[in-house]
């Protein structure tokens, strides 16, 4: 044996092994948002029909060459009208969803941190929002002042920010006791280098989590609408107002219908189960030690 084989490279033990692996599961939800995202990014690019034009003498059409996917009531191709609601179902969630990540996180952050008055005064908020039907409250709202796309986007931060917040706060508490924190505060640091630097990287799990779950919430939120006719885009596209629609031919073409409510049950499944691995990932991980 030579000199330079005395370096030896510890092997990663098996349930190192195990833990690296993605699971099968993880893996198709994975995948799910990828489709998602390649429909949202270059939906426009692919090649399918044109999604609004109509084609009277060729309506609620079955699966065909022409038509994978069948027609509508008004001869559209369904297939491309899956495809083109793809953007209106994901970008407005996503921007929901992100909102809730920022104010409910810097929110949280600042009420476990501080306490005091703070935290007093974002506790009651949470729990009077706690206490409120949200979807409810978004059925009402928007159906009275008016269901614009990014109005529906607003209420639906104002109603979702106080989970994200109320679990950032218990998470901070946590973390603001540890030894890491008081040795911070020993040496100088500021409360926002403190915040940003050392307490926000140790509960980033819990924030993406609750991103992910809150992105799921917000697509249904906005499919709910959709399907009631209280969002209406100008006629675009939309999954949840295209499972309202097709409910009248199911027996006829039943794609109207189950084609987008499959994608929407998929993204959110893909969702839930990306960010459930993630958060087990980088909490095993010890993010921000």
């Amino acid at each position: 044996m030579s000199a330079d084989a005395s370096v030896i490279v510890a092997a990663p033990s098996a349930p190192a092994r195990r833990a690296a692996r993605v699971p099968v599961s993880v893996a198709i939800g994975m995948a799910v948002l990828c489709a998602v995202a390649v429909l949202v990014i270059f939906g426009d690019l692919l090649p399918v029909q044109d999604p609004l034009a109509q084609n009277l003498s060729a309506t609620l059409k079955t699966s065909s060459g022409a038509h994978l996917l069948g027609t509508d009531q008004i001869g559209r191709d369904v297939l491309a009208r899956v495809v083109a609601g793809a953007r209106g179902s994901v970008v407005g969630p996503l921007v929901a969803a992100f909102g809730c990540a920022v104010v409910g996180g810097s929110l949280g952050l600042l009420a476990g941190y501080s306490g005091g008055l703070a935290d007093v005064i974002v506790s009651r908020v949470v729990d009077i929002m706690y206490a409120l039907p949200g979807l409810l409250v978004l059925i009402v709202f928007v159906g009275v002042v008016g269901g614009t796309y990014w109005m529906t986007a607003v209420v639906l931060i104002a109603l979702g920010w106080p989970y994200q917040a109320r679990l950032c706060r218990s998470a901070t508490l946590a973390q603001s006791r540890l030894t890491y924190v008081e040795a911070a505060r020993t040496i100088g640091f500021r409360r926002s280098r403190i915040l940003r630097r050392h307490v926000m990287p140790n509960i980033f799990p819990i924030i993406l989590t609750t991103f992910m779950l809150d992105f799921v919430s917000c697509v249904l939120g906005f499919s709910a609408l959709a399907f009631l006719g209280l969002s209406s885009t100008d006629g675009s596209p939309d999954w949840g107002s295209m499972i309202a629609q097709g409910q009248a031919y199911l027996t006829t073409n039943p794609w109207i219908s189950l084609a987008p409510a499959l994608a929407l049950v998929a993204m959110a499944a893909g969702a839930t189960l990306v960010g459930d691995w993630a958060y087990d990932r980088l909490a095993r991980r010890g993010v921000g030690e």
